[in-house]
């Protein structure tokens, strides 16, 4: 259709997706590049127009395709959002919201973005790739700034290890080193978004791609290597060779929003040692067959990592809780049972202690009137 954004991955999967999709009064196709306060930049055909939100109510978010028609006036109008076929969602921000927040939508891959020049956060890796393969999408690590530190190699090796099972690739935006790499792992046609923290290099990194300066990039502190929010809103930049990308600002944390899949992908190893423990029930704090337990003292398991995976189930547990009223109720009901059995077996405690000192002093005078 000549009406299609083609410049932003448009693709005959994509033309099929419409056409599994019809809407009444339809009569062009459109992505939606960014999202303003008010209004969205949707690109339709080689336009890009700015539109109100969607007559129906529906969200719309960075990356979505949409179904616009004539409002009743005659001009352009969203009628409606296509399904998405991958969404990259984390929990909100405050920590006793159970809702979503979608960063992106219908991306073919998520790269993780890693610079060099900074320490390794282990957890915050892991957590990230977690969420990026429970989006449906293929995650990416990318490493940047590979020219600024000593360390580069070391780096790598420690990254490769942590993201078993995704594919890593190495850059320098300022060397051009790593590029044509990059380009080679995202499909034709593909959308690819980019998560990292501040001055992670993500806006150099899309210059670079571009091959001109399209994104503002700013100074990273040497004290604490924090930067400053060049990008500050989530917008889609097209690249010649058909590739979509999406800059995000800077991530600080993520909270994970029904991750399972994601904590699958990412900690089966981990899965399958607690599959084997002896007893099915095993809380491996201990228990004799314990897999998980003996997998950390031999070192075939880190003891960071198992932690890490722990922290991340109770999260999502805890989550689960506040949007189930059911959940809930049989939570506190576990908690009270253990509290209650916890109490009792105080009591029987201090109830022995009591009879043990009171048996002692029996013997004891015993022992003196013999």
């Amino acid at each position: 259709m000549n009406n299609s954004p083609f410049l932003y991955g448009y693709t005959p999967a994509v033309a099929q997706h419409f056409d599994n999709h019809p809407l009444a009064h339809a009569s062009e196709r459109g992505r939606v590049v960014r999202v303003d306060r008010n209004l969205l930049l949707v690109a339709v055909g080689a336009d890009l127009l700015h539109l109100p939100y969607p007559l129906t109510g529906e969200t719309a978010v960075t990356g979505d395709w949409v179904w616009i028609g004539p409002n009743r006036g005659g001009e352009r109008q969203i009628l409606g959002v296509l399904p998405r076929r991958s969404e990259l969602s984390r929990k909100r921000a405050f920590e006793d919201s159970s809702a979503a927040q979608v960063l992106a939508a219908n991306m073919d891959m998520v790269g993780v973005v890693v610079p060099v020049d900074r320490p390794l956060t282990h957890n915050r890796l892991e957590r990230t790739l977690v969420a990026a393969w429970d989006s449906g999408a293929t995650p990416l690590v990318i490493i940047t700034k590979a020219d600024l530190a000593a360390v580069a190699d070391d780096v790598v090796g420690k990254v490769i290890l942590q993201a078993a099972g995704v594919d890593v690739v190495t850059t320098s935006a300022e060397n051009g080193d790593g590029i044509d790499e990059l380009l080679a792992h995202i499909p034709a046609g593909g959308t690819i978004v980019l998560l990292g923290p501040s001055g992670a290099g993500k806006s150099t990194l899309i210059n670079a791609l571009v091959g001109r300066d399209v994104q503002d990039t700013g100074e990273v502190r040497a004290g604490d290597f924090k930067g400053k929010h060049t990008t500050t809103s989530r917008e889609l930049v097209p690249l010649p060779n058909g590739t979509v990308l999406m800059d995000t600002p800077g991530v600080r944390g993520f909270g994970l929003f029904d991750a399972e899949d994601g904590i699958g992908e990412m900690f089966g190893d981990v899965e399958v040692l607690a599959a084997r423990c002896r007893f099915s029930d095993c809380a491996h704090q201990g228990e004799p067959g314990c897999a998980v337990q003996e997998a950390i003292a031999g070192g075939a398991l880190e003891e960071r990592r198992w932690h890490n995976y722990l922290k991340l189930q109770r999260e999502l547990a805890a989550l689960a809780r506040r949007s189930d009223a059911a959940a809930q109720r049989a939570y506190q009901r576990e908690w009270h049972q253990k509290v209650v059995s916890a109490g009792k077996s105080q009591r029987w405690a201090e109830r022995e202690t009591a009879e043990r000192k009171e048996g002692s002093g029996t013997k004891g005078r015993a022992g003196k009137r013999r």
